[in-house]
């Protein structure tokens, strides 16, 4: 019997090769936590659909951050719950509000040894949970949400954010964030855009996790799941507009449009393992199902290696400390 030269099983015969033969390293500045922040709160809230994960009080909030700066994370990308909320998202353009002040604290705590990122959408700040303002008969209404945006995003640049995430989908909302910038003297601030965000049924749990008021959905502005050429349009305009890195959301239902759009951009860019791909990981561990922390390194190893520069996760810190362990 004739065997072949070539025996790739060679390369896999132990943990060092293995490791020495690896296309697709994982390192904790490749990650990115997402944060809860709560106005009001006393006691940090659990999150009953997101084991392990809360909505933070202004204090807890802060030592999440140093976790994540002791951990040498990516960033931290910052999400605020207001006490009040109104039909225009009156509450995310105050200086004092509660996301606006929180990314002042948390910059004034971490300095530049972790790049402080901030949520620019209305849908925690609205009464209706959508992310624009609506016009008479319901619907969003992409140019008086424009104008709204470009505000949030001097104030969340005045308030120190080191980059700025517009997540609403609004055709034309990466060039009037860069404009207003520029024009408020923020040339410096960076955009993450949101580019190719998908309206998922993955989402669920992060309802509750920004207490969501939506009624109805967001299909009308978020990209339709059938949809793969459309993410490539979507990524260019951003791109054109003046984004600085692009995002792909969800993450592990969408590895073929994350692939795509990662092979088409020049700038960094960044996946959202979401609050629902979070969520089933918990539920089967939780069963004894699955190797937990497996199945975890797996999925964001298999988000990497699709394209994605930067992995949003909540189990950013947790991924951090065991890859501090095995350094």
């Amino acid at each position: 019997m004739s065997f072949p030269a070539r025996r790739p099983r060679r390369l896999r015969r132990t943990p060092a090769l293995r490791r020495l033969v690896a296309e697709t390293r994982l390192h904790p500045a490749d990650l990115i936590l997402p944060v809860f922040v709560r106005e009001g709160l006393t006691e940090p809230s659990p999150i009953s659909s997101m084991p392990g994960v809360v909505q933070h009080t202004e204090a807890t909030l802060l030592e999440a951050a140093d976790e994540a700066r002791e951990l040498g994370l990516g960033g931290i990308m910052l999400f605020g719950i207001p006490a009040v909320r109104d039909a225009s998202g009156t509450a995310s353009l105050d200086p004092e509000g509660i996301l606006n002040r929180s990314i002042r604290a948390v910059k004034e705590r971490v300095g530049e040894e972790l790049p402080v990122m901030s949520d620019l959408c209305l849908d925690e700040f609205t009464d209706h949970g959508h992310c624009g303002v609506l016009t008479a008969d319901g619907a969003v209404d992409n140019d008086a949400t424009l104008e709204i945006y470009a505000q949030m995003g001097v104030a969340q640049a005045e308030a120190g954010a080191d980059v700025v995430a517009p997540s609403g989908m609004m055709d034309g909302q990466v060039a009037v964030i860069r404009q207003a910038l520029d024009d408020a003297g923020h040339q410096d601030v960076p955009i993450l855009a949101y580019s190719a965000k998908y309206a998922s049924a993955f989402y669920g749990p992060f309802r509750e996790a920004v207490d969501s008021q939506l009624s109805g959905d967001r299909r009308t502005y978020q990209m339709d799941a059938p949809n793969r050429t459309e993410a490539l349009r979507e990524a260019e305009l951003d791109i054109t507009e003046g984004a600085d890195m692009i995002m792909v959301k969800p993450a592990t239902a969408y590895l073929d449009i994350l692939a795509d759009v990662a092979e088409i951009s020049d700038v960094p860019v960044a996946a959202y393992q979401v609050s629902g791909e979070y969520a089933m990981i918990e539920a089967a561990a939780a069963q004894g199902w699955i190797d937990r922390r497996a199945v975890i390194l797996e999925s964001i190893t298999a988000i990497r290696r699709a394209g994605a520069t930067n992995v949003l996760t909540y189990h950013a810190a947790e991924i951090a400390g065991w890859l501090r362990e095995n350094s």
